[in-house]
This record gives C-alpha cells, sequence and structure tokens, in this order.
C-alpha cells in the first residue's frame, strides 16, 4: 500500500507541476542566505523574485554568520541560524525586523530542518556534533543522534525516517536510525566538503560536494554512481521550483544558479552579485503571501493562518482550520486540479479567533485537490490529497 500511495502521490504531483502557474499559486519569492566574507560581515538575508529580479535586503540585523533560513508560517516567523553566535534568531516574517530568539547555546548551528514529528532539526558545526530537537516554539527537546557529526551541515531523511547527516571536514555521510541510533557511515568515498544533502524519488541521495565542484549522486546502498551536476564553486544552499528545477548557490561566481530536473544547467537566476551577493550558502522558495504587510488600518497585528487539513491524505472527510484575527467576510472554497469549483464551505462574515469546517469528499475521485481561503486582501491556497 505504501508504495501505491507513493506511486499514486507522484503521478498526481506531475500532473498538476504542467497546470498553469496562476490558476491556484500566489507567486513564488526566493531567498538567500549571504554569508559574506564567512566568518567575517557584511551578512544578510535577500530577497528575490522567482524570476531572480529585483533584490532586496530582507534582513541584516543581529547576524552572526546566517546559515540556514527556516519560515514558521503559522506563527509568521522566520527563523535564521548564527554560526558565529550559537543562536537562532526570530524576525518578523512580513518586514524582517528582530523580534527574538528562538534557541541560545548552540555550538554553532548550521541547517535546520522540520521533521515528520514537527520538530525542528539542529545541526552543529562544533562541540558535541549532536543533533539538536526543538519543538516549533523554541523549547529544547533533546540531542537526537547517539554520536556527533563534526562540522554537520547537510541533513535529510530516506523514505524509512533514516537520518542522514553530511560531514563537511569528514568527507562523508553518516547514517541515523529513527531513534536516532548511529548506523555508521553511508559514504565516506568521492567527496571534498560535502554541504547539502537530498534524497531524490528513486530513493539516490544527492551530496553538494563544496570542494569537489559537482553535485554527486549515490544509490541506496551509499555507492557513488555519478556526477548529478558538474561545474560548481564553493556551492553551498538548495532547494526546488514545483516543475523540478534546482536552484543552488555558487559562491565562486557569487550567483545562485538553476538546473532542471536531470541536472543540465539552465541559467544562473541570480546573477553574480545580485543585491550585493557576496557568498549565497541558503536558497529557500517560499510561497508570496499576497498579505505581505500589516495592514496599519487595522489594530494588532495581522494573523491570518490556514493551516494544513487534518488527516492528509484523507477518505472521505477532512478537517480545515483557520484563524482570523479580526471579524472579516470569508470566503473558502475547494477545487480539483483542473480549476473547477468543487465545494463552497464558508461564505460569510465570521467573528474573530480560531475556526474549522469539515470537507466531507463522498462522491469524489481520488486526487489532489485544493482549498482556497480568502479574507480580507489575504489569499492563500493548499493542496491535500483525496485516497480512497
Amino acid at each position: 500500500m505504501k508504495n501505491f500511495t507513493s506511486l499514486f502521490t507522484t503521478i498526481i504531483f506531475l500532473i498538476v507541476s504542467f497546470l498553469p502557474s496562476n490558476i491556484f499559486c500566489q507567486p513564488l519569492e526566493i531567498y538567500v542566505s549571504d554569508a559574506g566574507n564567512f566568518s567575517n560581515p557584511p551578512w544578510k538575508i535577500l530577497k528575490f523574485n522567482e524570476d531572480g529580479q529585483n533584490p532586496e535586503t530582507y534582513i541584516d540585523t543581529l547576524l552572526a554568520w546566517p546559515q540556514d533560513i527556516v519560515f514558521l508560517e503559522d506563527q509568521q516567523v522566520v527563523l535564521i541560524s548564527n554560526l558565529n553566535s550559537g543562536r537562532i534568531t526570530k524576525y518578523n516574517i512580513f518586514n524582517g525586523e528582530y523580534v527574538g530568539d528562538f534557541a541560545t547555546g548552540i555550538s554553532g548551528p548550521t541547517r535546520m530542518k522540520i521533521g515528520e514529528d514537527s520538530l525542528l532539526y539542529v545541526l552543529q558545526w562544533s562541540g558535541s556534533g549532536k543533533v539538536k530537537r526543538y519543538q516549533l516554539d523554541g523549547t529544547f527537546v533533546d540531542d537526537f543522534t547517539s554520536v556527533g557529526v563534526p562540522q554537520s551541515i547537510g541533513i535529510d531523511w530516506d523514505s524509512d525516517g533514516n537520518l542522514y547527516v553530511s560531514s563537511y571536514s569528514g568527507d562523508n555521510v553518516r547514517k541515523f536510525d529513527q531513534n536516532g541510533n548511529d548506523q555508521g557511515l553511508f559514504v565516506s568515498s568521492n567527496l571534498a566538503g560535502p554541504t547539502n544533502i537530498w534524497f531524490d524519488d528513486k530513493g539516490d541521495l544527492l551530496v553538494v560536494d563544496y570542494n569537489g565542484t559537482a553535485v554527486k549522486r549515490y544509490n541506496s546502498s551509499g555507492n557513488y554512481l555519478n556526477d548529478f551536476i558538474t561545474g560548481l564553486g564553493s556551492a553551498e544552499g538548495v532547494d526546488f521550483f514545483p516543475n523540478g528545477n534546482i536552484l543552488i548557490g555558487n559562491g565562486v561566481t557569487h550567483s545562485v544558479k538553476m538546473f532542471d530536473s536531470n541536472g543540465n544547467y539552465v541559467e544562473d537566476l541570480i546573477p553574480s552579485g545580485s543585491g550585493g551577493l557576496m557568498t549565497p550558502n541558503a536558497v529557500v522558495l517560499r510561497q508570496s503571501n499576497l498579505l505581505s504587510v500589516p495592514d496599519e488600518s487595522l489594530s494588532g497585528d495581522i494573523n491570518f493562518i490556514l493551516k494544513q487539513n487534518y488527516p492528509n491524505p484523507f477518505n472521505p472527510s477532512t478537517v480545515i482550520s483557520y484563524h482570523l484575527p479580526i471579524t472579516s467576510k470569508v470566503s473558502l472554497k475547494v477545487y480539483n486540479v483542473l480549476g473547477k469549483e468543487i465545494a463552497i464551505l464558508v461564505n460569510e462574515k465570521l467573528g474573530a479567533g480560531d475556526h474549522e469546517i469539515e470537507f466531507d469528499a463522498s462522491g469524489l475521485p481520488s486526487g489532489i485537490y485544493f482549498y482556497q481561503l480568502k479574507v480580507e486582501n489575504y489569499i492563500e491556497t493548499k493542496k491535500m490529497i483525496l485516497l480512497r
């Protein structure tokens, strides 16, 4: 059943990928961490349009060799890990203003990633090198891994939930089971400073090799297969467009390069030095929220939230939840992949607070559906899967 579900989801994803991008999706934004002169400033987080244009400085305060970017949409904050200060700093998602520390006392935090357990996993460059876990309110949970990984800077999970962490100085990738127990080195050859890692749909591990000028591919047993992408220099920071195109920060050219899903070079989507870019070391794509700044005509912070439906996938019903900061006229509709309206769940004025509604898909075929919340000048759309 698991394999069928995976295949079904992949097929539906491919169908959705070929739909016109403006049917449901809001524009994407590209966020890039600029390590500047590494241990010395200038440091900043830059923001670009999805075409790589219109650079602007998003964050440039209280940074100390920034390493990674994680958005917590429901909290309307963005987290930045800082290697030099041992802090994960927290900023207003709308204007990039500093609002506090998420966590402190970390030995050189580098990559951060939210796991399926809804905890934030944080890698450490120094100290014990163990992977730390935090609740999304910043509460420390534990040192998850049984052993440390020196200068750890790449993290991902395989389809079985095993955790993998790359070591820049060790030129290897270590494997841990679902409970954080050490399973030994998974990759220990053909690497020279691995940074980001990720698994593809085939179960192969892709490793960005900072000093090896390539992205290298390994099979599910950790055996080297080939160089997936070549022609890189001081590469670090990876994210993916919905159509499969890959963005990779390239330090030598002070740019962010784009490759297609087969590893073929497309273009420098963010050109050399755009927005003052010096040393890209994290690249994050984010769906643009049409409510990009708080509405000053309204009292208090604007905090519209559309949550992911639960359960998802579902059969035959699921619950959709959202939060209104003020009394508002609300429209909540469901569409199929062709953009046809399937259901109107809400179309009325509602009071401030948390709301939820059940969507009953009895009689509808399996597939991907979209639910869209419109309220004031806020619009957000999420995907859900009906799987019978």
